[in-house]
């Protein structure tokens, strides 16, 4: 009697693509006249969606607000999604895979997305720092447990 060997792990990208852009500028042209730095706030957050047996949408969702005072220079809202064949896999694995793994994949498409667009509407690029999805991933559990509502990573600052 000879044992059936153990399936193979299988992790494809089938496609990457960009499912939704907004940009906003509620002060054109006349916001294009600001000298002043301005403060800017960046939330991220990710989702995923079983499409049929193994193969799973990760989507990417980032805001990027920019002020001056209390005014909104741009906003920029993106979702990067990415279709993605996973078999195989350890169920106890499978949120791993899908909250850090196809996130650290799709993030560099969508920060290339972003940072045309604001370049594209007439401003200084902003290029999103790298995110630590696996930290996000565990702040959300950590929520979750807490019974707390996950609202994902927010960042402010100022572009330099």
């Amino acid at each position: 009697m000879s044992a059936v060997p153990p399936q193979q792990p299988v992790f494809q990208i089938q496609r990457m693509y960009l499912k939704d852009l907004s940009l906003e500028i509620p002060g054109a042209p006349r916001i294009f006249l600001e000298q002043q730095q301005p403060a800017v706030e960046i939330s991220l957050d990710s989702a995923q969606e079983q499409l049929s047996d193994g193969i799973h949408e990760v989507t990417v969702t980032v805001t990027v607000t920019t002020r001056i005072g209390d005014k909104v220079l741009f906003l920029v809202e993106a979702r990067q999604g990415g279709i993605f064949e996973i078999r195989n896999i350890p169920p106890e694995q499978m949120p791993v895979v899908l909250n850090v793994v196809c996130p650290n994949v799709i993030y560099p498409y969508l920060r290339s997305n972003v940072a045309d667009v604001i370049q594209r509407a007439g401003f200084p690029p902003i290029h999103l720092s790298e995110i630590n999805f696996e930290a996000l991933y565990q702040q959300k559990l950590a929520q979750q447990q807490g019974g707390e509502q996950a609202p994902g990573l927010i960042v402010t600052g100022r572009n330099n």
